[in-house]
């Protein structure tokens, strides 16, 4: 009998997850790689992208519209280098926020779903007993508990157990100056699961005697601390760096939970005072994968990333490393890809400053009312004067108008640029 045995040779190991890489310099602006466009709606011609997030593997992206819907993009390729609307969500009314279940992927049909404000089959009643939807949702590591903000308050479920939740308070009394006041806008997670605190920020402005973005520990639901000051997110490698961006602002700002958090560590200027004034709509910032790297669009169409390994120990204000033009309108929030060095930007906002209708047709002085959604005047008539004959008045009430709504993604592998 032969003893001799031929070895066995061990599965090869896989190799581990790395993020993808992001080549980021001024002298290689990222590449263009596709313009998409929202599922035209015949009832409301000026229709935009709000807000764009894409699922845990990049695989979709679930777009919050501003005619109250959502629409569903799938990618098209590998690299994620195109976008094509695959389904429509219509809502009976506007959306607070909303968010991907923390596994979904379409290549998992029982994960692939998403939360939304109004969507929900958890209810919230206030004190009088009205159904409130709330106005920020996200869930906690684990998956197994939903988080919404509201007035003075925050509602946890159980996402095994529908129904009602458990409702924790984040002030004592509505006329007390103690604890986080006004509308829980914003809600982020550590992504370290050696701590169970989670952010909370508010729509009230931080004055001398109150903070509006307040850290809370999951397990006994007590107040972890406070910090001075409506997107919240953490650092994905580095847990103590809270970032947030606040309306009529610009710039994000960071602050390191391990010392003094009353005063942010870094504020990320979005660039130079522009002509375009601010207003209240949200420009959602993102980080990307390996922590370091943060987008955020301005109401210019300008999308600027961030080094934020080199903003480590600088302090004060830190400059983007690349700015570039994206869109031709305000841009509503910036998305890296879980996989794939690429970003994706939405634009759109509703303007009233033009009427986009009679700047079409300005010199038509000539034109019927009919086409011009516009009367002349009754006058002429014994009025002394032919009173009305250069007034009109508007036969329907002005309706916004948006300059760009459109998504596009960029690359920045270095190949391109």
């Amino acid at each position: 009998m032969d003893d001799h045995q031929e070895p066995t040779h061990a599965p090869p190991l896989e190799s581990p997850w790395q993020p993808p890489q992001y080549t980021v310099s001024p002298s290689r602006p990222p590449t263009l790689l596709a313009t998409a466009r929202l599922d035209p709606d015949p009832d409301f011609p000026h229709n935009f992208p709000r807000v764009a997030r894409w699922c845990a593997d990049g695989s979709s992206v679930l777009v919050h519209c501003e005619n109250r819907s959502f629409q569903l993009f799938g990618t098209t390729s590998a690299s994620s280098s195109t976008l094509q609307h695959t389904r429509t969500f219509a809502l009976p009314a506007p959306v607070l926020d909303f968010a991907w279940y923390p596994a979904a992927s379409v290549h998992n049909p029982a994960a692939y779903c998403f939360v939304a404000s109004l969507r929900a089959s958890y209810k919230i009643v206030d004190h009088r007993e009205r159904h409130v939807a709330p106005h920020s949702l996200a869930f906690n590591l684990t998956a197994d508990r939903l988080y919404c903000g509201f007035e003075d308050a925050i509602e946890i479920f159980d996402v095994h157990r529908p129904g009602e939740g458990e409702r924790m308070r984040t002030t004592p009394a509505r006329r007390s100056r103690d604890g986080l006041k006004g509308i829980i806008s914003a809600l982020a997670f550590s992504p370290s699961y050696e701590s169970d605190f989670y952010a909370a920020g508010s729509l009230a402005p931080a004055s001398a005697t109150s903070d509006n973005i307040a850290l809370f520990s999951e397990g006994s639901r007590d107040v972890v601390g406070f910090v001075g000051g409506a997107g919240l997110k953490f650092n994905p490698t580095k847990p103590h760096i809270l970032y947030a961006a606040f309306r009529r602002h610009e710039a994000v700002y960071a602050w390191d939970l391990r010392g003094d958090a009353s005063v942010p560590v870094a504020a990320f200027a979005k660039g130079p005072a522009r002509d375009t004034p601010l207003t209240n709509q949200k420009t959602q910032f993102d980080i990307d994968a390996s922590g370091r790297w943060l987008g955020v669009g301005d109401q210019g169409g300008e999308v600027e990333v961030f080094d934020l390994w080199g903003a480590d120990g600088v302090g004060g204000e830190v400059r983007p490393v690349v700015s570039f033009r994206g869109h031709g309108d305000t841009i509503g929030s910036v998305g890296f890809h879980p996989l794939h060095a690429v970003l994706l930007s939405v634009s759109g906002s509703r303007h009233f400053d033009v009427d986009e209708d009679e700047d079409d047709e300005g010199d038509s002085s000539s034109s019927s009312s009919s086409s011009s959604g516009e009367e002349e005047g009754d006058g002429g008539d014994g009025d002394g004067g032919g009173r009305g004959k250069g007034v009109k008045r508007r036969k329907y009430r002005p309706q916004p108008f948006v300059k760009d709504a459109s998504m596009k993604l960029w690359s920045f592998d270095g190949a391109g640029g």
